[in-house]
Formats: C-alpha cells, structure tokens, sequence
C-alpha cells in the first residue's frame, strides 16, 4: 500500500488555500481542453499578475516552504487526483515529479485549473485505501 508522506493537514491547508485564491473574479482559466498546452504558461502569467496579491503569496509561500520531497508529493498527489495516475502507480508518480522537480513547483501548481478538487481526490484515494 502506497503511503503519502505528507501531513494531509498540510494537504487541506493548501486545498483551502487554493478554493480561496481560484474563486476570485480576477482569477481565469482556459477552457479545460486547452489546459495542458498552457499550463507553464498559465503558471507564469500568474506569477507576473498576482506577484503582488497576499492570498497568491500566502499560496505560493506555504507551497515554498514545503521540503522538496514533500512539493514532489503534493504534485504527484495532484496527478493522482486528476488521473493521471492510479494510486497503485504511486511510485512512478513520485518519480516523475522528482524528474521533474523545479523551484517553480508552487506556480506550476497554483496555475492548475481544479487544483484544489484534484488534491482533494488524491487526498481521499489514500484515505480510502488506508481505511480498507
């Protein structure tokens, strides 16, 4: 069985953090099927638009302030929410978003549309499958 080392208090902070940010009026995405070609770019858009913004700083720092293992496991846990993996490939999505692991992490992950839902499904894929 696959375990999140990650506090999923840590997990729902961040959850909550992103409802905030994402529901206001000045926050806009792409339409879904245009989401992955833009999401670097998304990333840096918002980077440059909301530099200013406390409830993008407090995201993107709380995001930061993570260890690197654990902004690994807050990505996979994203993808894994999103389905890109299954929970049984846990590993290989660790893996991957060790490959792929830059300081940027935090802006890649506040540039994902639905990002607090897909963290909120990854987070309850590892409760139900601990709970069995």
């Amino acid at each position: 069985m696959p375990s999140l080392d990650l506090n999923p208090e840590i997990v729902q902070f961040v959850i909550d953090k992103v409802h905030e940010f994402h529901s206001r009026e000045d926050v806009t995405f792409p339409e879904e099927d245009e989401v992955q070609a833009v999401n670097e770019e998304l990333a840096e858009q918002f980077a440059t638009d909301f530099a200013g913004d406390p409830y993008y700083q407090e995201l993107t720092t709380t995001i930061d302030d993570l260890e690197p293992d654990q902004q690994m496991s807050l990505v996979a846990l994203m993808w894994v929410g999103r389905g890109d993996y299954d929970l049984e490939e846990w590993d290989e999505a660790l893996k991957f978003a060790e490959e792929v692991w830059t300081d940027h992490t935090a802006e890649y992950l506040v540039g994902t549309p639905l990002l607090a839902d897909y963290l909120a499904e990854g987070l309850q894929q590892f409760e139900t499958e601990g709970g069995e």
